[in-house]
């Protein structure tokens, strides 16, 4: 009973903070805040995650950890390229969209802990050279046309990113600071790097 009820107020912690970070980002939110959202005193809060960052961090790596197993379910599968790919480039678009955080966290450990955030990467169960694998092997089926799997990857995660980190300048650059607008351009995005994509690589 005891287990049940820490795992439930971690679950809870873990909810009202990922709340809290898009709304505030990761240098706007506070402890405080994230100790009300999830109706917890903030002694609590501090029992469970010592720090703001490991709350972060703890936040990231469950994202992840609900991702990128369906992810590599995918890739494993006996599906088409271009039903991976499709499956991927919406799937990510989506959890980036409910998460606008992640695209900044993500740059941000690039360049201060790469190490950290590999292993974080890692342990969420995405096996990067299997991912390389399954191009290898539609590249010598001839269903693909031949290029280097890494570059392939890069460009992808590179269309998908970009316009969701950059949002706040995106935003009054060509939506007029419109929420909707921009949302609405993002989901028509979905279709259009998936065409972008499948029309560039594929062997027909």
């Amino acid at each position: 009973m005891t287990n049940i009820k820490k795992d439930n107020t971690e679950e809870k912690i873990l909810s009202a903070a990922q709340t809290v970070f898009i709304r505030k980002g990761m240098d706007g939110a506070r402890m405080q805040e994230i100790a009300d959202e999830a109706g917890i005193n903030k002694a609590l809060l501090h029992y469970y995650f010592r720090s703001k960052q490991q709350l972060f961090n703890a936040t990231f790596e469950s994202l992840f950890s609900k991702i990128i197993p369906n992810v590599m379910r995918m890739v494993q599968s006996d599906q088409p390229i271009e039903v991976k790919l499709e499956f991927f480039i919406e799937n990510y678009i989506d959890v980036l969209m409910k998460n606008p955080f992640l695209p900044t966290f993500i740059l941000k450990e690039i360049h201060q802990d790469p190490e950290f955030l590999e292993g974080l990467i890692r342990s969420s169960g995405l096996e990067p050279k299997k991912v390389v694998e399954m191009f290898k092997n539609e590249i010598e089926k001839g269903t693909i046309r031949t290029m280097d799997p890494r570059d392939l990857l890069i460009s992808i995660l590179s269309l998908i990113i970009f316009p969701i980190a950059s949002k706040p300048l995106l935003s009054l650059l060509f939506f007029d600071d419109d929420p909707k607008s921009y949302n609405e351009f993002i989901e028509k995005r979905k279709v259009t790097v998936k065409e972008f994509v499948l029309h560039s690589i594929l062997i027909k």
